[in-house]
């Protein structure tokens, strides 16, 4: 979409998966969880009322979607989800942006929030490719 740039700091944890119609679709790089990011492709766009009503449904529908691909990498990673944890909170980056997390009783964190605890454990590159190409395949890209 015109205009549209992810921040920066989304490079530095995460990695890309495919464009959907509104959003970026992104891999946290945290094996902890599987953890996807949406970042609407609107330029300036920091909160929800700055996305037209259109937009803001669309997003929903991009949320759902996502949390079922957040369910397949539970799924391959043998660690079935048990919760989805979704939050825009925008503190440390603007850009608006929503995680989908998937939560479990064993995670460690649990039922803590996962913001800024822990160290984050980088996915293996080979575990890396798999959830990348599962993610592909079942999001169409």
């Amino acid at each position: 979409m015109a205009g549209f740039a992810a921040d920066p700091a989304f490079e530095g944890g995460s990695v890309f998966v495919a464009d959907w119609p509104l959003c970026q679709l992104r891999l946290q790089d945290d094996a902890r969880f599987p953890w996807l990011i949406l970042i609407p492709r609107v330029a300036g766009a920091v909160e929800l009322d700055d996305l037209s009503g259109t937009d803001r449904a669309r997003l929903m529908e991009e949320i759902v979607r996502a949390g079922d691909l957040v369910r397949a990498v539970g799924e391959a990673t043998g660690r079935p989800v048990d919760k989805l944890n979704v939050a825009a909170l925008g503190n440390v980056t603007a850009q608006l942006h929503v995680h989908m997390v998937g939560r479990r009783r064993d995670d460690g964190l649990w039922p803590d929030p996962v913001w800024g605890r822990g160290t984050a454990r980088l996915w293996p590159a080979d575990q890396l490719a798999g959830i990348l190409a599962l993610l592909r395949a079942q999001s169409g890209t």
